[in-house]
């Protein structure tokens, strides 16, 4: 008897419809799995077949033959394994079960439960755009999968209990994981003594998602203040919560019983990382730690330390916000919007910029270190800050710093302003278009004056002058101001100082 059932495959972020067609054919009893199947798919039949028998069912020894359609793309994962089992039961009429109006999938172990699969939310936005609405789930996907309101999700333990949602046993489940924004409360602002400059700029950076190069002697604070940056910034709107949950939920970074990612995310990989792992790999290419940093931070501690292929990845994100990723099985693009934060220190020895400790490195060594932070890189980097060292009566200086959460309440009126700017959108102050810039950028004469020196004077790229402009108009929503004012130009310009540093 041949038997259908529906279920899914993640591709890239997005999940595509896969109709399981079952069928038993003379032969010797064995389980042939055709339609592209990856390596975990076809070692599911050994999975399938005790699942089925120790969930007091017979598994019966014939020769079945189960095609994954359409057959012309690549299938991964373990997600089929409970659709081909239901779809089995009913070729070897066991059950009587309609699979024709309920998409299903599911991972299996050994003793018939139902463990999580990867990329369970973008399967449920796929099932909301298809003719199907009704969706099972494994049970510790069920908060994911139901943040999509407009279909129905039928969360399962067991193979028992995906049997009784496809007879219409068990009600659609509707309980919503209300995720409030929260950050992790050890990493507050009101804990770092001095620094008020580096903490100036990264309120800019926060308020109009600025990338920013912190750069200064060891010990200076330069990774204390990044791991901050999170506390300041507002939580992720619904559509920008769907897309983070999306890639989280793909790359495997989603914990069981989560439910939608409400704070902006904080990605932090080791300067040893390779580039596949920031731009994502594999035959079928997954996410990596650039698309994971989506609608969030993506901190390089020892930026000069990465990779120069590495470094180099980040071109095309920083300026596209998404990144193209081309294999032999297909293009693949995904979404790299993200605030950049690097730290370096400034030289081999890191104290070329101290005052009281002197840099050991020669003249070659540090013009060497500098060539790796500058350049194209550099050049899509909005704002650079030195972090020097904090003085001793900083440091014993017994009243609190101003607390990240007053930090955050300028931040958040800063983003309102933009939002109203760009007639609701999710569109921040350095992501303006050139079109936007001569609109919202507009300065008087003299201070347009100052500025066609400083741009000779720094011989600044076009890339550049745009950049500063931008961080102009931000400085300017930081003081709720309409106007950008030469004391706003002036204070974008000093952030950017790194190369002018190195010369003098």
């Amino acid at each position: 008897m041949l038997a259908k059932a529906i279920s899914l495959d993640v591709h890239g972020i997005e999940a595509n419809i896969v109709e399981i067609e079952v069928d038993i054919i003379k032969g010797l009893p064995n389980i042939s799995i055709v339609g592209l199947p990856d390596s975990t798919i076809k070692e599911s039949k050994e999975r399938i077949r005790s699942a089925v028998e120790n969930s007091g069912m017979e598994f019966a020894p014939k020769n079945f033959v189960v095609n994954l359609a359409p057959a012309g793309f690549k299938k991964q994962g373990s997600n089929f394994d409970l659709p081909i089992a239901l779809a089995i039961l009913n070729a070897t009429e066991q059950t009587d079960l309609d699979l024709s109006s309920i998409a299903i999938v599911g991972e299996l172990s050994l003793d018939g439960k139902v463990r999580p699969v990867k990329g369970t939310i973008s399967m449920a936005i796929s099932i909301y755009k298809s003719e199907y609405k009704k969706l099972i789930v494994p049970y510790d996907n069920r908060y994911e999968a139901s943040a999509i309101e407009e279909i129905d999700v039928y969360p399962v333990k067991d193979i028992l209990e995906a049997l009784s949602a496809c007879r219409g046993e068990i009600k659609a489940f509707k309980e919503k994981r209300h995720q409030h924004h929260t950050y992790d409360s050890k990493y507050n602002f009101k804990d770092v003594k001095g620094q008020e400059t580096a903490k100036r700029a990264i309120e800019i950076a926060a308020a109009g998602s600025h990338n920013i190069l912190m750069y200064g002697p060891p010990g200076s604070g330069k990774t204390m203040l990044a791991k901050r940056i999170p506390s300041i910034l507002p939580p992720l709107t619904k559509e920008q919560s769907i897309a983070t949950t999306m890639i989280h939920s793909v790359g495997g970074a989603l914990k069981s019983n989560d439910g939608l990612v409400t704070s902006p995310p904080f990605r932090s990989p080791h300067h040893t990382s390779s580039d596949a792992a920031l731009v994502g790999g594999g035959k079928i290419p997954s996410v990596g730690e650039i698309s994971l940093a989506h609608n969030g931070v993506l901190f390089l501690d020892e930026f000069v330390e990465f990779r120069n292929d590495v470094l180099q990845a980040l071109r095309q994100p920083l300026e596209d916000c998404e990144i193209t990723v081309a294999r032999a099985s297909g293009s693949f693009k995904f979404p790299a919007d993200f605030m950049l934060v690097a730290a370096s220190n400034p030289c081999q020895c890191g104290y070329f910029f101290d005052p009281e400790i002197p840099c050991k490195c020669s003249p070659h060594k540090v013009k060497n270190y500098f060539q790796k932070i500058s350049g194209p890189i550099l050049d899509r980097i909005d704002i650079e800050v030195l972090v020097g060292r904090v003085e001793y009566r900083d440091l014993m200086y017994k009243h609190s710093e101003e607390p990240s959460e007053v930090i955050r309440e300028r931040v958040l009126k800063a983003r309102e302003i933009q939002h109203n700017r760009f007639n609701g959108k999710d569109i921040f102050n350095s992501r303006m278009s050139n079109a936007d810039i001569k609109k919202y950028c507009k300065i008087d004469t003299d201070t347009e004056s100052i500025f066609e020196m400083a741009a000779k004077k720094m011989n600044l790229s076009a890339r550049s002058f745009f950049k500063i402009l931008k961080v102009c108009r931000t400085i300017a929503d930081l003081e709720a101001s309409d106007s950008i004012k030469k004391s706003h130009l002036l204070e974008a310009l000093s952030y950017k100082s790194l190369q002018r540093n190195y010369e003098l």
